[in-house]
């Protein structure tokens, strides 16, 4: 986990130099760190445990239990994660897998009123939900229903504020300085920015809503929770993308490459460095995981070196060819696996099913695109 909080090449460090010898007149103390933004991220994880450990929700009373502990271990790692010996941090990384692997992460849903109140009373009351529960749900979807109209297109404004902020952040406030130090971290500036519009966005869509920032918690846990383990899958699966590009895994799998294929002829090569890199984001389900792993075992060695490929064009059809693994994956969580779960969809593959009569075309004509334009 240490790789996925990116940006922290001493961890020890890190948290050892919140004041940097405890010096306020340097203005080093000012400087706002990718740490604070995991700081924060660490705080509303801990919000999330403790609101699932006292959710009143269907089905059986320990999966409070796990699912606090799921995301109180995650929140764990951020806010403590660099203090932590590597072993124990492991072994916090190996509790996450054990609990989400043996389905003990999420709360039991309640039945949502689909044929009116009565069916919905029943359907819960079968559930195991408390009486009432299926009128307190309608309620409240009606309320956020009249809420939604009333705002209209405002509602977009926290949304763009995201973007929007994040860019001026880098753009902006990376260059501000305070008492002779950065206002943003230098190296991480980006990151912390968009910590930073993260925050203005809850701000100000608190404000246009009225509601108290209570509901933002209550109101993320029940997205994790519809999500469950699969949010843990971006940190993990780019952390593996870090540890196999120094474990030297692009090297064996050139050798493997070469070995098995005759790399003599270009459109082998091509083909070969294509479908590496859209099996490799299958596996991994992360384009910008896979893309360093292949490019330094056979992009660079065998199509630039060897061939004289263009690195930019290269590079950039080989991501695009990793995207199509990713269409094709269920590892790639966030793309495929989360909007099933947010939309209710009964068949888990039912996005990839959707996304193959594109994927598999579109590979094609990357590989085709690749051998015209790489070799110009």
């Amino acid at each position: 986990m240490a790789g996925a909080r990116g940006g922290r090449s001493s961890p020890r460090g890190a948290r050892g130099s919140r004041g940097d010898g405890g010096s306020r007149g340097d203005g080093r103390w000012l400087v706002i760190k990718l740490v604070h933004v995991y700081y924060a991220l660490g705080a509303v994880l801990s919000a999330v445990a403790w609101q699932s450990l006292r959710a009143a929700a269907p089905g059986p009373r320990w999966r409070r239990f796990t699912t606090a502990a799921f995301w109180q271990l995650l929140a764990l790692l951020f806010l403590v994660g660099d203090l932590l010996p590597k072993a124990v941090a492991g072994g916090v990384v190996l509790a996450l897998a054990a609990l989400a692997g043996s389905g003990s992460v999420g709360l039991a849903r309640r039945a949502q009123p689909a044929r009116g109140t009565a069916a919905a009373a029943d359907a819960a009351g079968a559930a195991g939900a408390a009486p009432g529960a299926a009128a307190v749900d309608s309620s409240a979807a009606a309320a956020a229903a009249a809420t939604g109209a009333a705002l209209g297109n405002r509602l977009l404004v926290p949304v763009l504020l995201i973007p929007l902020g994040a860019l001026a952040g880098t753009l902006g406030l990376a260059r501000v300085h305070l008492q002779g130090q950065p206002l943003l971290e230098p190296a991480q500036a980006t990151l912390v920015s968009l910590g930073l519009a993260c925050a203005l966005a809850l701000a100000v869509a608190l404000r246009l809503t009225g509601e108290r920032p209570a509901t933002a918690i209550s109101e993320g846990r029940r997205l994790l929770d519809a999500i469950g383990w699969a949010a843990l899958l971006p940190i993990l699966l780019a952390t593996l993308g870090g540890v196999l590009t120094q474990a030297k895994v692009g090297d064996a799998i050139a050798g493997l490459v070469k070995a098995a294929i005759p790399m003599d002829h270009r459109a082998v090569a091509v083909i070969a460095y294509g479908s590496g890199m859209a099996l490799l984001t299958m596996i991994m389900g992360n384009a910008f995981a896979a893309f360093p792993v292949m490019t330094a075992g056979v992009g660079l060695p065998l199509l630039v070196e060897l061939h004289g490929a263009d690195p930019a064009a290269l590079g950039a059809i080989g991501m695009l060819t990793g995207y199509c693994g990713t269409l094709m994956t269920p590892m790639a969580a966030n793309f495929n696996i989360v909007p099933v779960a947010l939309l209710g969809l009964r068949d888990q593959y039912a996005v990839i099913k959707a996304q193959l009569p594109t994927a598999l075309p579109l590979f094609v004509a990357n590989l085709v695109l690749m051998y015209l334009l790489a070799f110009r």
